[in-house]
């Protein structure tokens, strides 16, 4: 149960919420733009939130107001999808408290990762791989959980068959694998296409295309639901673009900014179901699920902003 002092955050959070406008920098034509998961047709925002960086800082300052501020405002403007792990210091645990405070009707798609093997291709501990699983319920406090993936491919032998077994008992109702190296896109495309998955998560950005080459092309052909990450390359697109102006032809399709201009890219290839931005900010937030409406660029516009981020100096 929440405290009084919980409750009197959440009430002080809710009132500077209410403060923000609810269209800053959004384009205020459309729905909210969605997109299937291929093993089912249920539909998901195109625009989520991630959880390293910015948040995971947050998180690990504990943050409640930065961590609930963000989570309620992807909430109130329609956005499901909270990508998370283990991995991210104190990311899934504070925003565990939170959403059981915040979203009593489980409106939030969880999404969360696997991975006890740690990097450099060292093997899983099965054991230590379940209670991996079983204390990301606990932080949750749900029965069920969305997606857990393992995380950037590791001991896929060991991890991904733990995944198969919560998903076939019916605690967890999709699964897959992420990586965000180029390094290991070989064992990825191995494993899409040898092992029933539901998702992928991978990174894709205007200025990264590595995943267009077999990845992005694989997953559709193989039915497979796709989480965009670092679709800013962190900071990385934001420091390329400092002091240019948005083009005038990107507000064609909706990008009053220079994050709904990364993100409608990201989230406007054919493979791609969700684009999960980290932020720590409600304003910020705001911004990102601006890029949900409207329409997204099409094909020509897509190599426009290709040729038009490659100019800059990197």
């Amino acid at each position: 149960m929440p405290t009084r002092r919980d409750c009197l955050a959440l009430a002080a959070t809710t009132g500077a919420l209410a403060a923000l406008p609810t269209r800053l920098f959004a384009a205020d034509e459309g729905p909210l733009l969605t997109r299937p998961i291929p093993a089912s047709g249920e539909q998901l925002p195109i625009i989520g939130l991630g959880s390293s960086s910015t948040f995971s800082q947050a998180a690990g300052q504990d943050d409640l107001d930065a961590v609930r501020g963000v989570l309620a405002k992807m909430l109130e403007l329609g956005g499901r999808v909270f990508d998370t792990a283990p991995a991210y210091g104190a990311s899934e645990a504070l925003a565990g408290k939170i959403v059981k405070e915040i979203d009593s009707k489980h409106q939030i798609f969880w999404a969360t990762k696997l991975n006890v093997a740690g990097w450099g291709g060292r093997t899983a501990d099965p054991k230590a791989a379940r209670a991996q699983v079983g204390a990301s319920f606990d932080r949750l406090g749900r029965d069920k959980i969305d997606l857990i993936q393992v995380h950037n491919v590791a001991d896929l032998a060991t991890q991904f068959p733990i995944l198969r077994e919560f998903k076939e008992q019916g605690r967890v109702r999709y699964i897959g694998t992420t990586s965000t190296f180029k390094g290991q896109y070989d064992v990825l495309e191995r494993f899409m296409r040898t092992e029933p998955c539901d998702f992928i998560g991978i990174d894709y950005s205007v200025d990264n295309l590595s995943a267009e080459e077999r990845i992005l092309p694989l997953a559709q052909e193989r039915k497979i639901a796709v989480l965009g990450y670092m679709p800013t390359g962190r900071t990385r697109l934001f420091q390329r673009v400092k002091g240019q102006e948005v083009p005038a032809w990107a507000h064609e399709f909706g990008a009053q900014s220079w994050a709904q201009f990364f993100l409608k890219f990201a989230a406007s290839h054919p493979a791609m179901t969700v684009v999960t931005p980290a932020t720590s900010r409600p304003e910020h937030m705001i911004d990102n699920m601006g890029a949900a409406h409207g329409r997204l660029p099409n094909d020509a516009e897509r190599k426009r902003m290709v040729e038009f981020i490659a100019k800059l100096p990197a």
